[in-house]
């Protein structure tokens, strides 16, 4: 009883469900081993064609490849399948194929008796027929198209994965948005290669057709001959009919299948089935059909034309285009425009009428208003808010809300972004279209229209959906156009986000802060510091890339050190010094040796000594040497970055506030780190020194 209640646990904790497939090998592989009786055999033939037909129609109403992810398994399966029930079927004709036509089954013998039709050899030459064109065209074809769509595929996985990375850093996904796509990119290559080896299967399914069917015709004569004792005419009769119905029987499956494999991989994914992109592409202008019934209608009056076909079909045709043409007007007819309303009254002029300047601005083009209007679908809007959150939580406070307008004086596709009502960023974007962004190392030139990236600068070229696919291959990063505006104005809020910080922003961070240490900003504003002092500590800050949203450490630190000074680079210096577990971490993610750029000892000196002459500025240094820092850095800079290293300056306390601000002019992207700034646990590697000489 026990372990009768054990087995029933068992397997119900495993679920029937899993149980399915392991079953069904099982008893494929069976079916070559035991004999099975006719009607059995009836059974499973019939089971074959219905499944055959279920792949089939599962195919035709997928919308991508990926929807139909088991069918390179489900190609395997059905091809033992077949396969299976061929030995299962030639066992029963040799050993009962003499005693008549219906030996194997009802369905062998009918199968048998529709095709042959009383000629053995008509019967011969079609089940040849389709072998071939299940072996030759269908199978092969699928299995070329699969070859080459896993080959693009692959090609194209590096400008997917930017193009994911780019949507990602912007904030216009998230991070399981994000493991959802690479891992669709990883299945839809292993589709394809699957797919690829498949085909082989049908192919070699085709090749043991036509090899079983030879050795059943030959094997039943000789038994019915030679140990049955039949007459040759009726051994032929038994055995050839037996054996092209067993034939067909299979194949015809076996040409559904390979079809279904067809269309799978043919498909290109639009977000509609097969019937839906029939009728929508192939039946949806007017012209072709009014030409194509044209043409048919003159043919049909020629002499000796089959006049009634050709009429008839012309006639059908030139009804749909006059149903199209009808079509397309109704959707032209555009609704009455309303009544005018009356002008109202000239009010007189207030202080409401009075605009204060925007914080953050987006003016558009009247041709981008699409993305930007919340009736028309308005992508970019939740693109702007994905921004705005991302910031938020990178960097540690909400930038101002972004005003968005449109301006009849920029160009039709132009926008420009302005901050404090002065434009900081300027563009097109063409919607509809795609921009594809030359990452650095691309396979081809594309057609259309070639611009720079709005954001970075980089080639870039604006083209149409038709090239998207080839784009992607070719390795370039595709972007929409909402994309383009949220990447750049992204890259605006980075740049100029101390800017952002307000007096307002500063103190809504410093009321956050309060909830939940309210003594904390209490004995630092307005006891210690003045709002506008902080305000300016956290602006340094930002202006180098340091988050702030420790604030705990930030505010504690600005406490301890404001009783000894309150000059805002001596209050920021101390913060840094705070932060240096937090800034390396920033800029070294996960790494454990520190790889970064140092001073040559001869230049530190002179760096240091200039500094106490001159009050901490570099109008000491002679002219030559200061060209000499700023093209070596230039240099060094470039180096890192081709090495895939983020470019670090490591130099004394003294130094560092003076190198950061001189170096910034032409190497942004330098980050200038002190010594006592650099975390006790890190181990450091200098990889170049700049030095004095050239």
């Amino acid at each position: 009883m026990n372990a009768r209640v054990n087995a029933l646990t068992f397997f119900g904790g495993m679920g029937l469900s899993r149980l399915a497939g392991p079953v069904i090998i099982i008893m494929i592989l069976a079916m070559m081993i035991l004999p099975l009786p006719p009607f059995l055999l009836d059974i499973l033939f019939t089971f074959n064609i219905a499944l055959a037909m279920i792949v089939l129609l599962v195919s035709l109403y997928t919308l991508k490849p990926l929807d139909f992810a088991i069918f390179p398994t489900v190609l395997l399966v059905t091809t033992l399948l077949r396969l299976s029930l061929n030995v299962a079927s030639s066992r029963v004709v040799l050993l009962e194929g003499h005693t008549g036509p219906g030996a194997a089954g009802r369905v062998i013998e009918a199968f048998g008796h529709f095709l042959v039709g009383g000629n053995y050899t008509v019967g011969l030459v079609i089940f040849i027929i389709l072998v071939i064109i299940n072996f030759v065209v269908v199978t092969k074809g699928a299995g070329r198209i699969a070859e080459v769509s896993a080959r693009f595929t692959l090609d194209a996985m590096p400008g997917k994965q930017m193009a994911i990375d780019a949507d990602l850093n912007a904030g216009l996904i998230g991070e399981e948005e994000a493991r959802r796509r690479r891992s669709e990119i990883s299945q839809e290559a292993d589709f394809f290669g699957s797919m690829d080896g498949a085909s082989k299967f049908v192919r070699g399914d085709a090749v043991a057709g036509i090899l079983i069917m030879l050795i059943n015709i030959v094997g039943g004569l000789t038994v019915g001959i030679f140990q049955h004792h039949l007459d040759l005419a009726t051994a032929v009769n038994n055995y050839t009919l037996l054996t092209i119905g067993d034939g067909l029987v299979a194949q015809i499956p076996a040409l559904i299948i390979s079809t279904a494999a067809g269309v799978v991989v043919s498909r290109v994914g639009t977000g509609e089935d097969l019937s839906q992109q029939l009728l929508s592409q192939l039946f949806d202008k007017p012209q072709v059909m009014l030409v194509s019934a044209s043409i048919l209608t003159l043919l049909g009056l020629i002499p000796g034309m089959p006049h009634l076909a050709f009429l008839l079909i012309g006639g059908l045709l030139a009804g749909v285009a006059y149903f199209l043409v009808q079509r397309q007007r109704q959707a032209e007819v555009a609704p009455e425009a309303p009544e005018e309303a009356p002008s109202p009254e000239v009010q007189e002029v207030g202080w409401d009428d009075v605009s204060l300047v925007d914080t953050l601005g987006l003016e558009v083009g009247y041709r981008l208003i699409p993305l930007v209007d919340r009736a028309q679908g308005g992508e970019l809007l939740r693109r702007i808010k994905g921004i705005r959150k991302k910031f938020a939580q990178e960097m540690g406070f909400l930038v101002p809300a972004i005003h968005i307008r449109d301006n009849l004086e920029l160009r039709p596709n132009a926008y420009r972004i302005t901050l404090k009502g002065v434009e900081t960023g300027a563009g097109e974007a063409y919607v509809g279209m795609y921009l594809a962004i030359n990452p650095g190392r691309v396979m081809g030139e594309l057609a259309g229209t070639a611009t720079k990236d709005p954001a970075f600068g980089l080639p870039a070229t604006w083209i149409d959906e038709e090239s998207r696919e080839q784009a992607q291959t070719y390795g370039y990063t595709v972007v929409d156009a909402s994309t383009v505006v949220a990447t750049h104005l992204s890259n605006i809020i980075q740049t100029y986000s101390a800017e952002l910080l307000g007096r307002e922003e500063a103190q809504q961070l410093l009321d956050r802060v309060s909830q939940e240490s309210p003594k904390l900003v209490e004995d630092l504003v307005p006891k210690l510091l003045p709002l506008s002092t902080v305000q300016k500590v956290l602006q340094n800050l930002l202006v180098e890339g340091v988050h702030i949203r420790d604030m705990r450490t930030i505010i504690e630190t600005l406490s301890d050190f404001a009783a000894r000074t309150q000059e805002v680079d001596e209050l920021t210096a101390a913060v840094r010094v705070a932060l240096g577990r937090a800034i390396i971490q920033q800029i070294y993610p996960g790494v454990g040796e520190l790889q970064v750029i140092a001073l040559d000892p001869q230049l530190e000196s002179i760096l240091l000594q200039a500094t106490k002459t001159h009050g901490g500025e570099v109008a000491g240094l002679e002219p030559g040497l200061a060209e000499t820092l700023l093209r070596q850095t230039e240099q060094v800079v470039q180096h890192q970055e081709q090495m895939g290293l983020p470019p670090v300056l490591l130099v004394p306390a003294p130094l560092r506030l003076l190198l950061a601000r001189f170096l910034r002019r032409i190497a942004p992207q330098l980050k200038v780190i002190s010594h006592s700034e650099m975390p006790e646990s890190k181990t450091i590697k200098v990889v170049a020194a700049l030095g004095s000489k050239a």
